[in-house]
């Protein structure tokens, strides 16, 4: 079912030492979990993991993990990167039916223009960039779609206007904003400083010497 294939190994030791090493080999330690079955310790080799995270379908990607030479249908979970370096150094597959539903988070990707909002100077504002959405494993979607093109300054587009493929649902409150069309805003003018303004620029004038003062 599943169009990518990814081989795990068994058998790792646990705790960071181990776990440093095997970062510093060119693989990721990781765990397999769910349906009902026990965790299992594994390894996956980079270079494979990569190429199975960059696929049009992202962390979502179905993946036959082959795990000692038994196969299981699975998806990311959870990655772990390093603060810093932002390398993968750890990942957690989670077993999966094809025939349950799972909750995973889909992006959401804006597209059009929002004539009326720019025409005005506005902007469109995106407070939601995912949606957790409940889909059986061959119906999740890659993202999910929202056209701006009729926003207008002051309103905003909610979750329960976006379009969902069959077989894709959300329990998120259909109310939740997604993009709102905004004023730009005015940047204040700075305040003077005290002593300035009028009553500064005549305590200024009283100071400055009298016309013909001074030398000769």
């Amino acid at each position: 079912m599943a169009e990518i294939n990814l081989k795990a190994s068994t058998g790792r030791e646990l705790g960071s030492g181990p776990s440093k090493r095997i970062r510093a080999e060119g693989n990721v330690p990781g765990v397999v979990y769910g349906l009902d079955a026990d965790p299992i310790p594994v390894t996956v080799e980079w270079r494979p993991l990569r190429e199975a995270l960059t696929t049009d379908a992202g962390l979502n990607a179905l993946i036959d993990l082959d795990v000692d030479g038994e196969t299981a249908l699975t998806v990311v979970k959870e990655l772990q990167r390093h603060p810093i370096r932002g390398n993968v150094i750890h990942i957690d597959f989670l077993r999966v039916s094809a025939d349950a539903e799972i909750t995973v988070e889909v992006p959401i990707i804006l597209e059009g223009e929002a004539k009326a909002v720019l025409s005005e100077g506005g902007t469109v504002d995106q407070l939601l960039y995912a949606l957790a959405i409940n889909a059986k494993p061959a119906d999740i979607p890659n993202e999910l779609i929202v056209d701006v093109s009729d926003l207008v300054i002051g309103e905003a587009i909610h979750v329960g206007a976006i379009k969902l493929p069959s077989g894709v649902s959300t329990d998120v409150d259909p109310e939740e904003s997604v993009a709102a069309g905004n004023q730009a805003s005015v940047e204040a003018l700075p305040e003077p400083a005290e002593g300035e303004g009028e009553g500064g620029e005549a305590a200024a004038a009283a100071d400055a010497p009298a016309e013909g003062d001074g030398e000769g």
